[in-house]
């Protein structure tokens, strides 16, 4: 991870993070980076869904729709912070970390991500195992892998 932070630092890549089920522990990473500071300014937790529609632009609709757990609640939160911080790329991330929560439906351990820049924007869905903790960091280390691909 330090690489690749490292990497956008040289490159001048800015990044943005909406976080609802990891609670900031995204930001808490990108910002254990020293000089991260020059591509990432910050970000927002989002944890309701009236955080998600008012600082967000998450609409109502996509809400009620597909629930805040869902992909294409997640491509708006990215798309959201990326032109609310204006940078490079908005990472979002909303699931169900547990231990309550979960259905049949979207059991806990279902974790979804938001990926958008200029030229794209990539959603995948995650069904992580373990505790709260451990569905939280599985989350954290996604976001980093996809990262890199990108």
């Amino acid at each position: 991870m330090r690489s690749l932070i490292e990497e956008f630092i040289e490159n001048s890549i800015t990044i943005a993070t909406a976080e609802s089920c990891t609670g900031g522990l995204v930001g808490a990473e990108i910002t254990a980076i020293a000089g991260s500071s020059e591509i990432y300014p910050g970000g927002i937790i989002a944890y309701s869904n009236d955080m998600k529609e008012k600082f967000l632009g998450v609409k109502k609709e996509t809400l009620i729709q597909y629930g805040a757990v869902s992909e294409e609640v997640a491509a708006e939160m990215a798309i959201g912070v990326k032109n609310l911080l204006d940078v490079n790329i908005g990472i979002s991330v909303s699931g169900i970390a547990g231990p309550g929560g979960g259905s049949m439906e979207k059991p806990v351990g279902t974790v979804c991500f938001g990926f958008a820049a200029d030229t794209y924007i990539k959603t995948e869905t995650c069904h992580f195992n373990g505790n709260r903790t451990d569905i939280r960091e599985q989350s954290v280390a996604f976001i980093f892998e996809t990262l890199k691909d990108l």
